[in-house]
């Protein structure tokens, strides 16, 4: 069985912890932590891009931190800002929402 690297959970539980305390440095002037109680599907939606965009070397260290890190925020900073325009735009694979493992596992 293989496990995700250590490098990678540094990186999403960095990523987790600045997203939940609020406090993330690319959503400086964004009020975005009343939409963690009242609109889940934008939270679901930013680790799903963080998810997606992640990439990893063989040995399991992250590549691109910062570039998931910031496609991520930029959807939420254009959910809660309509007038942000995400550039690049999203490509349809960055925005996947896949189902979970069956119960069993």
């Amino acid at each position: 069985m293989e496990k995700l690297s250590n490098d990678f959970s540094g990186a999403l539980r960095t990523f987790a912890y600045f997203m939940a305390s609020g406090t993330h440095y690319m959503l400086k002037n964004v009020e975005y932590l009343d939409i963690y109680g009242s609109e889940p599907s934008a939270i679901e939606m930013v680790f799903a891009i963080f998810a997606n965009v992640i990439e990893m070397d063989n040995e399991g260290n992250v590549l691109n931190f910062t570039h998931a890190q910031r496609r991520a925020t930029d959807y939420l900073r254009s959910y809660c800002d309509p007038s942000f325009k995400v550039t690049p735009p999203f490509e349809d694979w960055e925005t996947e929402l896949y189902g979970p493992p069956s119960l069993g596992r």
